[in-house]
This record gives C-alpha cells, sequence and structure tokens, in this order.
C-alpha cells in the first residue's frame, strides 16, 4: 500500500493501489504514520516527498471500508486519522507533495498538509464531501482556506466541482505546475532546497500556520462522528459505490 524509497537524503512515500485511485484507508494510515515517524528520527533523510502510483496522487477515503455503528467508533477513527494530520502539520522536515491526477477529497487534504505541492498540468483537485453527507476532513476547513481564501474555500466545498491544474495555479491552491513527466523530479528538487533551509527558522515557520489546527480539528471530529450516521451518508455512500445520484432526505 505504502512504498519507500531513499536517494540522496530525498525519502519518496508512495501511495501505491492503483485499482482504487490510492484511495486512503485505515491501512494506508498507519503505514504513512509509521513512515513519517521513522523518517524524522534518521539523520539521513533530510526531505520528503509525498506521491501516488499509477498516476494518481490519492482519489480520497475508501468508502467501501468507512462504516462505523456508533458515535463513540467514528470519534475513535478520528482520533488516529487526526494523529496523522498533526504529525503532517508539524513535521520538522520538509515534505513535498507530487500530485498527478486525481487529489480528491482527503487526497486533497493530505497534499495541502504538505509544505509545497507541485503537481502535472493534468493534474484535477476536489472536495466532494458534500456528495456523501459528510463534511471536510483531516484538517481541509483549516487549510484549504489559508491557501486559497475563504470565498473561494466556500465554493470549492459546497460545490464539489473539480479544479484543473491551471486554475489550481492561478488561486494558489498548488505552488507549481510542471509536465506531468516531471512532477516527482521537480518535487524532489523543491524538497532538496527546503532541506537547505535552517532547521529552526523552517519549524517555526510551520508553527506559525498550525494556528488555529486544533480548534478545527477538535469541531471536525465531534460534526464528522455524527454525519457518519446519518441516513444521507448512508444515502452517499450508497450512491457513489453504485455509480448513481444520491438522493439525500436531511436526516
Amino acid at each position: 500500500m505504502l512504498h519507500e524509497t531513499i536517494e540522496e537524503g530525498i525519502a519518496v512515500l508512495t501511495l501505491d493501489d492503483p485499482t482504487s485511485r490510492n484511495a486512503f484507508s485505515p491501512v494506508v494510515r498507519a503505514q504513512l504514520q509509521e513512515a513519517l515517524q521513522r523518517n524524522v528520527a534518521d539523520a539521513a533523510v533530510r526531505a520528503l516527498v509525498l506521491t501516488g502510483a499509477g498516476g494518481h496522487f490519492c482519489a480520497g477515503g475508501n468508502l467501501a471500508q468507512m462504516q462505523v455503528e456508533t458515535w463513540a467508533q467514528a470519534r475513535a477513527r478520528f482520533a488516529e486519522t487526526h494523529a496523522l494530520v498533526r504529525t503532517l502539520a508539524a513535521y520538522s522536515k520538509p515534505i513535498v507533495a507530487a500530485v498527478q491526477g486525481w487529489a480528491a477529497g482527503a487526497g486533497l487534504s493530505l497534499a495541502l498538509l504538505c509544505d509545497t505541492v507541485v503537481a502535472g498540468r493534468g493534474a484535477k483537485f476536489s472536495a466532494p464531501f458534500g456528495r456523501v453527507g459528510l463534511i471536510a476532513d483531516l484538517g481541509l476547513l483549516h487549510t484549504l482556506a489559508r491557501r486559497i481564501g475563504d470565498g473561494r474555500a466556500r465554493q470549492m466545498l459546497l460545490y464539489g466541482e473539480p479544479i484543473e491544474a491551471q486554475d489550481a495555479l492561478a488561486i494558489g491552491l498548488i505552488d507549481r505546475m510542471v509536465e506531468d513527466d516531471a512532477v516527482l523530479t521537480v518535487a524532489c528538487a523543491c524538497a532538496r532546497r527546503l532541506s537547505e533551509v535552517a532547521p529552526l527558522p523552517f519549524q517555526l515557520t510551520k508553527q506559525h500556520f498550525l494556528r488555529g489546527l486544533e480548534e478545527v480539528l477538535d469541531w471536525e471530529r465531534e460534526v464528522q462522528a455524527a454525519l457518519m450516521l446519518t441516513e444521507d451518508h448512508r444515502e452517499g455512500r450508497a450512491a457513489f459505490l453504485e455509480k448513481r445520484t444520491a438522493k439525500f432526505m436531511g436526516r
């Protein structure tokens, strides 16, 4: 599910489940957390790149596995997920996202937790949480508005429509746009440049942008846990898996 290579001090972590477009699952979450903790302790690793296999970054949460029976179970799920969010957001070494294809839902959340987002010309970004009866999670309500402003974030979250890489660059959703076959090379170059920055100012700058994240995560955990038990979420999940339009009832 997660492959790792290290070359010249840059660790490349690759989400590798092309059949699901690298969907974010509990297994991926655990493997990514373990890899981050291992690499932060490795003095030979100066920076990381997070990418996906098979021409896509991450198509979002694995809805087939997103089934909870109780509010407590849902809250426990988010306790584990938020541990990864906090690790990424406060990571002491640079992390660059190398995005090809889709970065949707949780995939977009993961990308925006990185320090720099490099995307291919064919990349697409979306936050279609409302179409499955949920709110944005993994800190996206914090990171998205920080990147593109409240107005654009509101439209992106409410409509859930995809944004092409060129438009994503224009509004600041991504930092670099390159040809698809150059994404990983450019991302590694960015990671290498960031690794040359003095560590303390780098870490303190990241801490500045963490302000407000904890409040969002606390709210997200309570609200999303409740939404996961609604009829609308069950309908949205079923409609997605059955490739049809959901019929929401507001309950």
